[in-house]
């Protein structure tokens, strides 16, 4: 049985060099047609492999999936297929991975073919998962540092308790939508520095955070807790995630419990969910962690995940702009520590939910996940290719993000996650 992550592994579909889906990625996603409906479909190359129809063949026949096998691939969702488990999830790779490569014959007459491969092109996605539950973390040391920086004691830029724990808040789970859907601009109270009273309406600092976000695989009872050393066992596999801010409403309103409408205003998610299997080649070292952890999120290997992602802006009139380069790797809290202790009060964790990374920000000027430290709280403007500026988001942008993992010769990347800023609603 050949691993499916085996670089030397090519597929008998045309696959463009650079593509982030070759047959060694396979992520998960949900898709609809006119014709089909949802349906739950795995990405490669340019094409959609529909997972309904391939189970209706006859090709899952053998894996035991359970009584609601072939039903359980004809969802609006990905959840009640994550909930059959880690071992379904590895099975059904597995096979797509043989059922797609060059030396398999079985999908290449004409009529299954037709049936079961679609073009990305010619398919809506949907929003791959639907979370009950949203938590949003505080992950990145440059981030939290840039932060305090600028709005607390420079000199004391972190807070106290952020080298010992993973700081998170709860989001807002109903307003997460998949990348394409547009992003109304909030209406808010905002309140500047020499206002003597706050004022309502559009905000004026609307902004992205670039962000990544895994997707709870495995539920838990209430009051259970689960060890970081398993953590990644509850992991069914990551998305791209743009946590749209609105700076100026989230300063006037913020208080100790975390955001509130500066950021519940919505959140977009990219449609391809990649496997922690399809990512194993690309695990590294996160940074040193001083003081060390408490036992309880203390963890050895590695953990971390060394992904490049990207951040444009397209005004509405004019040529992309990448703005952003950062890399994921660099999360000073990993995932599994993020679980383990957002378990370690005894909160059940649920399918399908989503635990966000907080915006990733590297060290250098280049690799600022937000428009609030590229442009420093407006004080340096961000140049466009159009000779335009930005000090935040304007009508008509289009934010989008991009991520992949590269290295000697395989890349495995997630698509993009995109957004377009609509004028606010009028109040």
């Amino acid at each position: 049985m050949a691993n499916p992550n085996d670089p030397s592994l090519h597929s008998w579909i045309d696959i463009a060099p650079g593509s982030d889906f070759p047959i060694q990625n396979l992520p998960f996603g949900v898709f609809e047609t006119e014709e089909r409906g949802p349906r739950l479909g795995v990405a490669i190359g340019e094409y959609v492999l529909d997972l309904y129809a391939v189970s209706q063949f006859g090709f899952f026949q053998d894996l035991e999936l359970g009584p609601r096998m072939p039903k359980i691939f004809r969802r609006r969702s990905l959840n009640q297929f994550i909930a059959l488990g880690r071992p379904v999830w590895r099975a059904v790779r597995q096979r797509v991975s043989e059922l797609l490569r060059h030396d398999n014959d079985a999908l290449r007459s004409d009529e299954i073919m037709r049936e079961c491969l679609l073009r990305q092109s010619e398919v809506r996605m949907l929003r791959p998962v639907k979370p009950h539950n949203y938590t949003d973390f505080y992950s990145s040391i440059e981030h939290a540092t840039n932060v305090g920086m600028m709005f607390r004691d420079p000199a004391n830029a972190l807070l106290p308790n952020w080298r010992h724990i993973p700081i998170g808040y709860h989001g807002r789970a109903s307003s997460i939508v998949v990348s394409g859907t547009n992003i109304r601009r909030p209406n808010g109270q905002r309140k500047s520095p020499d206002a003597p009273a706050p004022t309502f309406g559009p905000s004026q600092q609307l902004d992205f955070e670039l962000e990544m976000a895994f997707v709870v695989g495995r539920s838990t009872q209430l009051g259970d807790t689960v060890p970081v050393q398993n953590a990644e066992d509850y992991i069914f596999g990551l998305v791209l995630f743009n946590d749209w801010s609105a700076r100026d409403i989230q300063s006037w309103e913020y208080v100790p419990l975390g955001p509130f409408l500066g950021k519940s205003f919505g959140s977009s998610v990219s449609p391809w969910v990649v496997t922690l299997d399809a990512l194993e080649p690309f695990r590294v070292a996160g940074p040193v962690q001083e003081p060390e952890p408490l036992l309880y999120l203390r963890q050895l290997d590695k953990h971390n995940f060394d992904i490049n992602l990207e951040v444009a802006i397209q005004p509405e009139a004019g040529p992309e702009t990448t703005v952003s380069r950062a890399n994921f790797g660099l999360m000073y809290w990993s995932m599994a520590q993020q679980l383990a202790h957002h378990a370690s009060n005894g909160c059940n964790m649920q399918v399908g939910d989503l635990y966000a990374s907080g915006t990733i920000s590297g060290p250098t000027p280049d690799s600022l996940g937000s428009m609030l430290e590229l442009a420093w709280r407006g004080t340096r403007p961000v140049p466009l290719a159009d000779g335009s500026e930005r000090k935040f988001l304007l009508d008509g942008d289009t934010v989008t993000m991009r991520g992949y993992c590269e290295r000697d010769g395989l890349r495995i990347g997630f698509g993009a996650v995109t957004g377009t800023v609509l004028p606010a609603t009028q109040v």
